[in-house]
């Protein structure tokens, strides 16, 4: 797969001429880039920071139709995105899970239980099945005992699906490369190249990494724009309106031993009737989402959760879970995601906007915005659809064309657990194999209550194009999310593995470790840094270290 010269070699052929260039490492763009290897195209995929770095790892991890879209008679999106919902689940198993959700009801309630009702029926036909059932209360507060019991009438159980988002992306990317594709992370398009009719016909591009200083033209016949929220910006260097409102949706995460759940619930918050969720994921509880608008004047750093974002989710928690007992002194991470809506109407509310996904074409540019994860494969397939005349003969979208390898078989191997194989399987695919022959002695168990493998670390150093130790635990292996203080109680160990995979030097390795902690703390922290930063005695103990400090901290090996 990607190995350590693999950017090099990329970088010294990419100004050839391309069939397609998609730009856009997150879900859209990764899809884009199967589908045109599918195609048989000579296609070459370009992301400005790393893969899945934008809204493709800070989603709420559902693959799902969007039961509350029925509530602003979204249908034609909830149909849509309920049978690809269906679709995922057969297509990607262990990766895409199904998940069972809770949607209590309270007698002070401001939607009747009987539209909950009507909703469930409508949802499953769409699919269609049958996996939704009326509950008492005694029954829901067997799932989840930590319930407000106080007016509990009882509920409804439905399903949808979890994914781990990143994963998703890499695994979609990396078997499109096994097919002939080309995907470069690290690689800005400053520019759009133009012909002589004003048409796009390539892109300038430049290296982010820090490894080339050299700008490249690179000549292609179409070229996708799939930056999502930012698809704008690239618009812009053609003078098109913008037509995107960014809208931001943040999450707290909390130990799973601390808010343990079963079922992941659909909620109501009791101040203005939103729904959020609490979702069981991989060890931990996320908390989210809010919807509000994304100020134009943060638009230049990572999206954070704001002090406003976690009081208004704490408050909806410590309502509906009350015997819980959860402040935010349990948080031991948040993450916050931008939503690229279609500006229609600036006066609704983000909530009430539209999640369709449309293709716009500015002089030969063809963007495909808009949207969500769970119709990427429909938003791809509308993408490619756009350019199919610009090829001779033209291309034929083949509907049934898969977009995941089937899963490979592999024989049970002693001491490790057959659902941490699934696990394994269903996110790595056939390269599951050559992952599990790279472990060595005591890499194949789990990092803490994580279902990671300490495995999965070196893996991800040796073939996963790591550029930065934060594109390592926020991503590849999501410690950065799931462990209290960005996994930093563990990062000795993770420099033993890690480190030498990578080739870093001392100085390399110390400077990437300030780097992560900085990430981390602005954007990830229980407290994001850029709002409400914590006092010193507060601060994690890895973060008090001064640079010297830190350099003498990480010197010794534990």
């Amino acid at each position: 797969m990607w190995k350590q010269n693999t950017r090099t070699e990329i970088w010294d052929q990419i100004n050839l001429p391309w069939d397609l260039i998609v730009i856009g490492g997150g879900i859209t763009g990764a899809g884009v880039l199967r589908e045109a290897a599918n195609l048989g195209l000579h296609a070459l995929l370009l992301e400005a920071q790393d893969f899945s770095f934008g809204t493709s790892s800070r989603s709420s991890k559902l693959v799902h139709g969007g039961f509350r879209y029925l509530r602003n008679r979204q249908f034609d999106v909830t149909r849509e995105s309920v049978r690809e919902r269906e679709w995922m689940l057969a297509a990607a198993p262990h990766l895409v899970e199904k998940l069972t959700f809770l949607i209590p009801h309270w007698s002070e309630g401001k939607t009747p239980a009987w539209q909950f009702g009507l909703g469930m029926l409508m949802y499953d036909l769409m699919a269609p099945k049958w996996e939704h059932r009326h509950l008492t209360p005694a029954r829901i507060l067997e799932q989840v005992p930590s319930l407000r019991r106080e007016g509990l009438k009882g509920g409804y159980q439905y399903a949808d699906a979890i994914v781990d988002d990143s994963c998703l992306v890499l695994r979609i990317l990396r078997e499109a490369v096994q097919k002939g594709a080309v995907a470069l992370n690290y690689a800005r398009v400053e520019s759009l190249l133009r012909d002589r009719s004003g048409q796009v016909c390539g892109v300038r591009v430049s290296d982010t990494s820090g490894e080339f200083q050299s700008t490249l033209e690179i000549g292609a016949r179409a070229i996708i724009n799939a930056a999502g929220p930012w698809s704008d910006d690239l618009r812009a260097h053609l003078g098109a309106i913008p037509r995107l409102r960014k809208c931001r949706g943040s999450h707290l995460v909390i130990p799973g031993d601390q808010f343990p759940l079963k079922s992941a619930v659909t909620l109501m918050h009791p101040q203005d009737n939103r729904a959020m969720f609490v979702i069981p994921w991989d060890g931990t509880t996320i908390i989210g989402t809010t919807d509000i608008d994304h100020p134009v004047e943060w638009e230049k750093t990572e999206p954070f959760a704001t002090q406003d974002e976690i009081e208004y989710i704490m408050l909806a928690i410590q309502h509906i879970f009350p015997s819980a007992e959860l402040t935010v002194a349990n948080i031991h991470s948040t993450y916050a995601g931008l939503r690229p809506l279609i500006r229609l109407d600036s006066q609704a509310p983000p909530s009430a906007v539209s999640r369709r996904h449309v293709v716009w074409e500015d002089s030969g540019l063809v963007t495909i915005t808009g949207g969500k994860l769970t119709t990427f494969r429909i938003m791809a397939k509308a993408a490619l659809q756009a350019v199919v005349s610009r090829f001779s003969p033209p291309l034929e979208i083949k509907h049934k064309q898969p977009i995941f390898d089937p899963l490979p078989r592999i024989d049970p191997i002693p001491g490790l657990n057959p659902s941490t194989l699934l696990y394994l399987v269903g996110r790595y695919g056939h390269e599951t194999i050559n992952l599990l022959n790279t472990a060595q002695k005591g890499e194949l168990v789990n990092i803490e209550t994580t279902p990671a493998l300490w495995a999965e670390l070196r893996w991800a150093a040796r073939s996963g194009a790591v550029m930065h130790l934060d594109d390592l635990l926020l991503r590849r292996v999501r410690l950065g999310l799931l462990l209290p203080r960005g996994g930093m109680d563990h990062i000795q160990r993770i420099r033993q593995i890690v480190q030498p995979e990578l080739g870093w030097t001392e100085n390399r390795w110390i400077a990437e470790v300030a780097r992560y902690l900085q990430i981390w703390q602005q954007f990830y922290a229980p407290f994001p840094s850029g709002i409400n930063p914590p006092s010193p005695s507060e601060e994690p103990s890895s973060i008090q270290h001064s640079h010297s400090n830190l350099r003498k901290m990480l010197s010794t090996v534990a």
